[in-house]
């Protein structure tokens, strides 16, 4: 099982060591920067075909392995509520400074793996948890005869994502010469770094064959489905009106289930966990005349091309919620839906478009943080710095103070002070130019936040000079920029002005595409590069 190469999982060595397991990637990801663990699946001799498909693609059921699950039974329960869980592992090493010492050592939860093979990438997941069984690595794995063990070093694994793009260009860009022979870690600023060359690939990776693609009596995805289908699919969901006004109970319950792929829960969940999770959402925030069925949306979602229901094959079955808990009904998105929704840009413009779209008289705000997309109300993320230039009313004397340990963007104040003597402190939004006593005041604003999820680079390309109100207007997603660079206001479109640019100050168009989709007005993917304009400048790139 990956063996074939010196396989290592990064991660510590036994359960718990650093508080690991029992920790939900959701809480993960909000104190750690997210790493990439390259695994190397393994050939056929060491079984790891074959492995892959039990224990990664299908899933084993708990219930099968009772006797093996050990003092484990409660957290792999926890993680996995509908009994399949998803697990890889990894055979244990006797040394303790070798490169799979180091890896088992420095894995986290809320890690992301990527599976090669054949000299590609197949695979992408996020590590639920960590934790060390033989008798559990054994029932479900078996021996491995040449190395005398068996892969007791275990990751749950969640959002399992299948597709196959050439590996070297990714590999090159980390300086890993190919082929991939053992399990890497990749730091989080590197991750971030080739995070691109990973989407290029994804963006023209053609998705699991369907021979590589079981759906367990589910509807088919969508084959080749692209960004601009999913945003195509949200825009015109089939929901019902209720006294001239549409239900809500659609783009609550796909909101509730993006939260899951971003926190690394899988793309399927269960009728009783759907019905007690989205259940209690729509009574907090659906309409209040409206009364909360999430049997409907469990079932009706299937219509927008984007959600399949597995465990019903009667054509004549009615969705009441007995007849779904009888039938052991599992719900989600599509897998071609979910390999979109894990891309960074897809994510922010299906979470904008719901949200301007239906949830406009909806507390935004409060509904993010409710499934875990909180990072997505504001342009800066979870534990960004963009505040830091803006403080709010003061007290008299000295405040009082309080330690506290945090993980915030290490910013470049270099590049601030770059950005702000290109305009001269004057607000590329409205011109204005705030004097004070000792010279001219501005701020500089990330076009895509540095903190989570948004992870932006802090680079002069991802930066504005602003005003302080339209620095708060940028960062709470009131105006963006459109393809021409005008401002518009994001509840009207409405035009403020002419975005100011300067030739020696060049914007990547994709940070604030990727603005503008948080924004709630996506675009399509932008046309071959045009000819110059009139100011000697690359359309779209300055």
């Amino acid at each position: 099982m990956g063996n074939e190469y010196d396989v290592q999982l990064i991660g510590n060595g036994d359960a718990g060591a650093d508080g690991q397991v029992g920790e939900t990637a959701k809480e993960r990801t909000a104190t750690h920067p997210v790493q990439w663990i390259l695994q190397p699946r393994g050939g056929a001799r060491h079984r790891g075909p074959r492995n892959f498909q039990h224990s990664v693609r299908d899933g084993i059921r708990l219930s099968e392995y009772a006797d093996a699950l050990g003092a484990h039974a409660a957290e792999l329960w926890r993680i996995f509520p509908d009994g399949v869980a998803r697990l890889w592992g990894a055979t244990p090493t006797g040394q303790k400074g070798n490169a799979k010492a180091v890896a088992l050592r420095e894995r986290r939860v809320g890690d992301e793996m990527l599976f090669y093979a054949d000299s590609k990438f197949i695979a992408k997941a996020r590590i639920l948890g960590l934790f060390r069984n033989r008798e559990l690595a054994r029932a479900v794995w078996g021996m491995d005869e040449e190395a005398g063990s068996t892969w007791e070093h275990i990751v749950a694994l969640g959002d399992v994502v299948e597709f196959e793009v050439p590996a070297a260009p990714l590999l090159t860009e980390l300086s890993i010469t190919p082929p991939l022979r053992s399990l890497t870690l990749v730091r989080a600023a590197d991750r971030v770094r080739a995070a691109d060359a990973l989407d290029a690939a994804l963006n023209g990776s053609s998705g699991p064959s369907p021979a590589q693609s079981p759906n367990s009596g589910a509807s088919a995805p969508r084959p080749g489905m692209v960004k601009d289908d999913l945003l195509r699919a949200l825009d015109t969901l089939g929901t019902h009106t209720h006294k001239g006004k549409p239900s809500l109970h659609q783009p609550l319950s796909l909101l509730w289930a993006i939260g899951r792929l971003a926190s690394g829960q899988g793309r399927v969940t269960s009728w009783d966990t759907f019905r007690a999770e989205v259940g209690t959402l729509l009574e907090d925030f659906g309409r209040p005349d409206s009364r909360a069925t999430p049997e409907y949306p469990f079932w009706h979602l299937r219509g927008s091309g984007l959600w399949e229901v597995q465990g019903v094959t009667s054509e004549d079955f009615k969705p009441t919620p007995s007849a779904l808990a009888k039938a052991g009904a599992t719900a989600g998105f599509t897998r071609e839906a979910a390999r979109l929704l894990q891309r960074p840009l897809p994510r922010a413009e299906a979470i904008g478009l719901l949200c301007s779209r239906y949830l406009a008289d909806v507390d935004q705000e409060a509904l993010l943080e409710r499934v875990g997309l909180l990072g997505y109300a504001s342009a800066s993320g979870h534990g960004a710095e963009e505040g830091d230039e803006r403080n709010g009313e003061g007290s008299a004397g000295p405040v009082n103070r309080r330690t506290t340990e945090a993980s915030r963007p290490d910013r470049d104040p270099r590049l601030v002070a770059k950005v702000k003597l290109l305009h001269r402190h004057s607000c590329q939004v409205c011109g204005i130019q705030l004097e004070t006593r000792f010279g001219h005041y501005s701020e500089a604003a990330h076009i895509q936040g540095l903190g989570s999820p948004h992870d932006g680079p802090d680079e002069l390309s991802n930066l504005l000079c602003l005003c302080p109100n339209h620095h708060v207007q940028f960062d709470r997603l009131a105006i963006y920029i459109d393809e021409d660079w005008v401002v518009r206001r994001s509840r009207d479109g409405e035009a403020v002005g002419p975005l100011t640019r300067q030739t020696d100050h060049r914007i990547d168009q994709e940070r604030v595409r990727y603005h503008r989709g948080l924004c709630g007005r996506p675009a399509p993917a932008p046309a071959p590069a045009a000819a110059e304009s009139p100011e000697g400048q690359e359309k779209g790139f300055r």
